[in-house]
């Protein structure tokens, strides 16, 4: 038998990661890199830099892994050289100093619940604005000492990154995080092995692993699903965000509800607030129920008064169709169980989450969340109009503006969005207090003594920075799908610094209007080629992988691009990252923001480039509507002109068309002997002195908790106050009148004028009288008048006044209300009376919106 000449099995790999470890004398850098606060402190992430240049860059800025590959020749050089030492141990001791500061205790804790956090690039658990903004939203709360937790997920892929075919066509690629290599830290317990978190799912449990970012003075704690106890079925819940089918969004929302609540108990943790980012987390309530009633003895309906009264909801979304909707079977094999858990039925607890109790809707989570938590709000003033009359319909006998609801209107966190250069700006020409109180306008008015040079250079130094970060970062991309090495090229060399530099940035969603420019392409490309007054257009976004009408569009932009007459002057960026959007807002001229009216809830990408002295050319719509100041920016009507949507869309473009060529552009160039537009400085002064200070993060935290947390806290304290005493008295009271409701009838109802009289005296004085009987009804009852217009513009019904009547006496069963009322002014009004329940101890009245009409 002949020998074989090899015998050898497929090689067996097992991948082993290595990285270094930090000799003592380094270990401050490992614990300043674990925590976020080098995100928005200039002086640490310039340290990391400056520790090795060429490594941060090849880590993307994230200090975690770039410490962990340092070689051992490096950390031994740093920890020679005496000047960087001292620097490090300056750093780690403002690092210290700050976290030494203890949470503010005049003001309510918080925990806070959201799906997505945009802390950095670097931890990829966002996909957009509402990410974003919940992450300034903690930066804030560690600067402003509020004491606060928040709770949400570490997905394994994220969001998608993106990137183009030669088509032009965006690819979504899901790229798995390493871990290991984030500034994360896995929660463990008392004998130090991972802290597992059990959820009961129906017919199971799902497992997680708990970790806890830092950011700053604010732990935020996410779950991972993603471990082997599961099965896949179940390790997938935290993949993706935003992935997946409806019941992969099902198990997300309950594993962030329900879960999020059973976290927050194993880690011992209770807040004051619960406040719900959007109604994903709206499913905290239905655990905070469950515990009440199973733990504190409560029934339903008293523990519904303490959960509630300690429970706010922020809306994002403008319109019906943007909220989680389930049906009823999905809903039941999640939820199925926790009716009988609360001693109500099925019927009871599905109607929580419908408009109209009873019929066949879908259950809401947003619906859900308004029936649950006392407060709601909107996230700009007119996007609190807009949630206002998308809610009504819940509490029906009462108009939109009799509503509760109230708004918000989101800010950004001014250290983590000004350019270092702005920074160094403001706190040096600004007050010393500023650091502490951004949103005092009095200290942003220093900017109007500031030399026009100076505002200049600093402009134009960041528009460098841009063009130079453009050309670093997508020549290779660029490559890949233009297929014509010499386009890319002379695309490279069109981008033009010294040009007016306009950029588009957000989601491709297709409300957002990201084709109204290229409406009129001819007269476009006369605008843009206008070699004495150049200007170029920078798009970036991205769409959702399942919004084919988003991913059209980016498409239809790339080919515009690249036609001869736009080579250069329209380009658009791959991969909108939270880095790359704080290059463009600091680094383009003007931020052009084209939504249809009034989708835009807030928007804050326009706020940051504020914090930058970039002005802003937007629809009045979101935040805008509320910011826009003449001479500081400049506006599109926030009126439609058509009902046609395709004509609206030419009328608006061919009005940037005009603001273009008779306003922004010719106002640019209007340059003096220095090369520079005094005019254009003195928008910029204007922009951050009138519209800055109103729209940072710190006046948004300083609204919630003076608008809404202080009056939570204040009332969900006086409900738990002996033994829940309050929340038990309410609840029964409530219980009696909904029983008796029916009973009370209006016993006569008369004025001192003739009844013939339909045609009132403008300003006459009228007297009304009503007795009301309510026999078996105990609890107190009011009256009213309300006044209402028709608004041929709406063509809606709405509320102008209400007058209430006062209690003249009481006898027995008897309430005797009188109103003496001049009539309104001149004109066609209507006018109608309704009875309600009265109790001092409700917050409002849709916390129990019973209303009775009378005829008169």
């Amino acid at each position: 038998m002949k020998i074989k000449a090899t015998n050898a099995n497929n090689p067996i790999w097992k991948e082993v990661y290595s990285h270094s470890s930090l000799p003592k004398a380094l270990e401050p850098l490992g614990e300043i890199a674990d925590n976020l606060w080098w995100v928005w402190n200039d002086e640490a992430t310039q340290l990391f830099e400056k520790l090795d240049k060429k490594l941060w860059k090849s880590t993307e800025g994230n200090p975690v892994l770039m410490l962990q590959s340092m070689s051992v020749k490096r950390m031994e050089d740093i920890s020679h050289d005496a000047d960087l030492m001292a620097e490090i141990d300056g750093v780690y001791k403002s690092f210290k100093k700050y976290l030494a500061v203890k949470p503010d205790t005049t003001k309510p804790s918080v925990a806070y619940f959201s799906m997505e956090y945009g802390l950095t690039h670097v931890l990829k658990i966002y996909s957009g604005g509402l990410g974003v903004l919940a992450g300034d939203y903690l930066k804030e709360a560690s600067d402003s000492r509020l004491d606060l937790v928040a709770v949400g997920f570490l997905y394994r892929y994220g969001y998608f990154t993106q990137s183009l075919s030669m088509e032009g066509q965006q690819i979504a690629n899901y790229e798995a995080q390493n871990f290991s290599a984030l500034p994360i830290k896995q929660v463990l317990n008392s004998e130090g092995e991972p802290l597992i978190l059990e959820v009961p799912f129906p017919d199971r449990t799902v497992y997680a692993n708990i970790w806890k970012v830092s950011v700053g003075r604010v732990p935020l704690y996410l779950m991972d699903t993603d471990i082997p106890q599961n099965s896949e079925w179940d390790r997938s819940i935290t993949h993706q965000l935003y992935g997946g089918d409806w019941e992969n969004r099902m198990k997300q929302e309950y594993m962030l509800g329900i879960g999020g609540i059973l976290m927050l108990t194993k880690l011992g943790i209770k807040k004051q607030i619960y406040h719900c980012n959007e109604g994903h987390a709206a499913l905290i309530n239905a655990q905070r129920l469950t515990d009440y009633i199973e733990q504190d003895h409560l029934t339903f309906n008293e523990a519904l008064e303490v959960v509630r009264a300690s429970g706010l909801y922020t809306v994002h979304t403008p319109v019906p169709a943007g909220h989680d909707y389930f049906e009823e079977g999905l809903l039941g094999r999640y939820m199925g169980s926790f009716p009988e858990r609360m001693g109500i039925t099925w019927q009871e607890f599905i109607d929580m989450g419908r408009e109209t109790p009873g019929s066949n809707e879908k259950f809401s989570m947003s619906v859900f969340a308004l029936n649950t938590c006392q407060e709601a709000n909107g996230v700009s003033w007119l996007h609190g109009k807009v949630s206002q009359r998308m809610f009504a319909p819940i509490w029906k006998g009462y108009f939109p503006d009799e509503t509760h609801v109230t708004w918000v209107t989101n800010g950004v966190h001014m250290p983590s969005w000004a350019a270092r250069e702005w920074k160094q700006f403001y706190y040096s020409h600004f007050d010393e207090k500023f650091a502490n109180d951004q949103s005092n306008p009095a200290y942003w008015e220093a900017i109007q003594s500031a030399s026009d040079e100076e505002i200049w250079n600093i402009r134009k130094d960041l528009k460098n920075k841009l063009v130079k970060y453009i050309k670093s970062q997508f020549q290779g991309s660029w490559l890949k799908n233009q297929g014509d090495p010499s386009q890319v090229v002379s695309i490279l060399e069109k981008i033009n610094p010294n040009a007016l530099l306009i950029g588009f940035g957000r989601r491709f969603a297709t409300y957002k209007r990201a084709h109204l420019l290229f409406t009129d392409l001819d007269r476009l490309a006369k605008i843009v080629n206008n070699e004495k007054f150049p200007i170029q257009f920078i798009y970036t976004g991205k769409a959702h992988p399942a919004d084919g009408g988003g991913q059209g569009l980016i498409k239809h932009i790339i080919e515009i691009s690249r036609r001869p007459e736009f080579l250069g002057k329209i380009i658009f960026l791959e991969n909108y990252d939270m880095r790359l959007a704080r290059r463009l807002v600091s680094g383009v001229d003007v931020w052009l923001n084209t939504p249809t009216r009034p989708l835009e809830a807030s928007g804050t990408s326009g706020e940051k480039a504020e914090m930058n002295g970039v002005l802003n050319l937007s629809v009045l719509d979101g935040w805008w509507y509320e910011g826009y100041r003449e001479g500081a920016g400049w506006a599109l009507t926030e009126k439609r002109t058509y009902e046609n949507q395709q004509y609206q869309d030419q009328l608006d473009a061919a009005t940037i068309y005009q603001l273009l060529e008779h306003d922004i552009i010719p106002l640019y160039y209007a340059r003096n002997s220095k090369g520079i537009s005094p005019e254009w400085v003195q928008y910029i002064k204007n922009s951050i002195s009138q519209i800055a200070p109103h729209y940072t993060m710190k006046r948004m935290l300083d609204d919630y908790t003076n608008k809404i947390y202080n009056k939570l806290a204040c009332r969900s304290a006086h409900l738990r106050e002996n033994n829940f005493a309050k929340a038990k008295e309410l609840a029964a009271w409530k219980a009696e009148v909904a029983e008796h409701w029916d009973s009370f009838h209006v016993e006569s109802f008369t004025s001192d004028k003739p009844s013939s009289s339909n045609f009132p005296i403008a300003g006459m004085e009228y007297t009304y009288n009503l007795v009301i009987d309510r026999h078996e009804l105990k609890g107190m009852l009011g009256a009213e008048m309300v006044v209402a217009l028709d608004n041929p513009e709406t063509n809606r019904l709405e509320f102008k006044a209400s007058h209430p009547f006062v209690l003249k006496k009481e006898e027995g069963s008897k309430l005797y209300f009188q109103l003496t009322v001049a009539s309104a002014e001149a004109g066609i009004h209507k006018v109608g009376f309704r009875i309600y329940p009265e109790n001092p101890e409700l917050p409002h009245r849709m916390d129990f919106a019973y209303v009775r009409w009378i005829s008169f």
